[in-house]
C-alpha cells in the first residue's frame, strides 16, 4: 500500500430492532382471532345439536340454494329485490327462504305437526297425549285401589273370608273385571233357579260399595256351563239373562244409579272360563265390569 493512498473510513448506522413497522400484525392477530371464535363455535354448534338440526344447518349453506348462473334474474337474490315486500331493516324472511329451501325431513315434520293438530282440535299432540297417559295413569291407580279395597274387605269380615275363593278380579282391555263363580258343591244360584243365594247377595253388594267409588260405568253378564237345560225350563240364554238381571236389582238396592249401568246381557254357554272343559262349574258365573270410557254423566247434568 502507498503511504500517498488517503485513508477513507466508513461508517454504517445499524437501524434499532425495535423500530415502528405499522399495524399490518394487529389487523393479522384479529383475523386470527375471529378465526379461532369461528373454528369454537362450530365446535359448539356441533356437541350441542341434534343430527336433524346439523342437516339443517348444512342445508341452509349449501351450494344448492345459489343459483348455477351470476347474473341477471340468475343471480344470488335470483331478481327479487327487498322491496318486493316492503322496506326491511334487516334480512328479509322471504328472502332467506328463497335462499335456503327447506329439506325433505323439515317438509315431514311440518306436514305431521299440521295433521296431528287438526287432528287434536288445534291442540299440540305431545299435549294430547300427555292427558291421555296422564289418565290412563289415573284409571290404573283407581282399578289397582278398587282390587285392593275388595280383597281387603274379603279379608277383614270372617264371613266373606271363606267366599274370596268365589271371586276372580283381573285387568282387561274392556276394563276391570269382577267375577263371581260356582265352586264345587257351592254355586251361586241354586239349580233352575234365577235369584242368587245368600253368599252371592253378599257379595253383591260388598262389590257394589267399591264400584260405587268410582266414576265408570259397568257392565253385567251371566254365564252358565255347557250342560243343557231342563225339558220344560227356561233355556241357558234366558237363566243367564234373568239372573244377571236379578243381580242388578241386588246392585240397584246398594246404591248404584240406573245410569251407571252400561249393558246387561246373557252369555249362556258362549264364553266358558274353562274352554278346555265347559262343563265345570266354574264356568257358572256373573262377570261385572268397569269399563274403560269417560265417566257416565247423571241425568240432569250438563257438559
Amino acid at each position: 500500500m502507498s503511504s500517498d493512498q488517503p485513508i477513507v473510513i466508513k461508517k454504517v448506522k445499524k437501524g434499532g430492532g425495535h423500530g415502528h413497522h405499522g399495524g399490518a400484525w394487529k389487523v393479522a392477530y384479529a383475523d386470527f382471532v375471529t378465526a379461532m371464535m369461528a373454528f369454537f363455535l362450530m365446535m359448539w354448534l356441533i356437541n350441542n345439536t341434534e343430527p336433524e338440526q346439523r342437516q339443517g344447518i348444512a342445508d341452509y349453506f349449501a351450494p344448492a340454494s345459489v343459483s348455477r348462473t351470476t347474473s341477471g334474474s340468475g343471480g344470488v337474490l335470483g331478481g327479487t329485490s327487498f322491496g318486493d315486500d316492503g322496506a326491511r331493516g334487516s334480512g328479509s324472511s322471504s328472502v332467506v327462504e328463497r335462499l335456503a329451501p327447506r329439506s325433505e325431513q323439515d317438509v315431514s315434520r311440518e306436514q305431521e305437526a299440521d295433521e296431528a293438530s287438526g287432528a287434536a282440535g288445534g291442540q299440540p299432540q305431545a299435549s294430547t297425549d300427555a292427558l291421555a297417559s296422564a289418565l290412563a295413569r289415573r284409571e290404573a291407580a283407581e282399578f289397582a285401589s278398587a282390587e285392593q279395597s275388595l280383597r281387603q274387605a274379603l279379608q277383614d269380615m270372617p264371613e266373606l273370608a271363606e267366599l274370596s275363593r268365589h271371586v276372580l278380579i283381573e285387568e282387561t282391555p274392556e276394563g276391570l273385571r269382577i267375577q263371581l263363580i260356582d265352586q264345587e258343591g257351592r254355586p251361586m244360584f241354586e239349580p233352575g233357579a234365577v235369584e242368587p243365594n245368600s253368599r252371592a247377595r253378599v257379595l253383591l253388594r260388598t262389590i257394589s260399595e267399591i264400584v260405587l267409588r268410582l266414576p265408570n260405568r259397568i257392565t253385567l253378564s251371566g254365564h252358565t256351563d255347557a250342560s243343557p237345560a231342563p225339558v220344560g225350563g227356561p233355556s241357558n240364554w234366558e237363566l243367564s239373562s234373568a239372573r244377571a238381571n236379578a243381580a242388578l236389582n241386588i246392585m240397584a238396592n246398594a246404591g248404584i244409579p240406573d245410569h251407571r249401568i252400561a249393558e246387561v246381557r246373557g252369555k249362556a254357554g258362549a264364553e266358558p272360563l274353562f274352554p278346555d272343559d265347559p262343563y265345570l262349574p266354574g264356568n257358572r258365573r256373573l262377570s261385572i265390569t268397569l269399563l274403560r270410557e269417560a265417566p257416565a254423566i247423571p241425568p240432569g247434568h250438563a257438559l
